[in-house]
């Protein structure tokens, strides 16, 4: 029996991050892009849920906020789980 997590569950960390970490520390996307040693225009797209979070972005925000690198990591799995609609994807079963 396959169960399913509602797609509701699956929360892209880049908002997340911004409303959780990034905003309450009173950081705009260039100081935050700055602190985590990556460009302005890559915090902005994950930030903005339009990139996903990479291994590397994950330890960054890890070391630069204390959140859970393989937390972020798992949000962004499911994420990616939820978003691409398993039922569409055809495969031959092989048994």
């Amino acid at each position: 029996m396959l169960i399913e997590l509602h797609s509701s569950f699956a929360v892209h960390p880049g908002p997340w991050l911004r409303v959780e970490l990034v905003e309450p520390h009173g950081l705009s996307v260039t100081d935050a892009a700055a602190k985590l040693h990556v460009t302005r225009q890559a915090m902005s797209n994950l930030l903005g849920g339009r990139a996903g979070l990479s291994a590397e972005r994950a330890i960054r925000f890890e070391k630069a906020f204390g959140v859970r690198a393989d937390t972020l990591m798992r949000m962004q799995a499911a994420h990616d789980l939820a978003r691409e609609r398993a039922r569409e994807i055809e495969v031959e079963r092989v048994a």
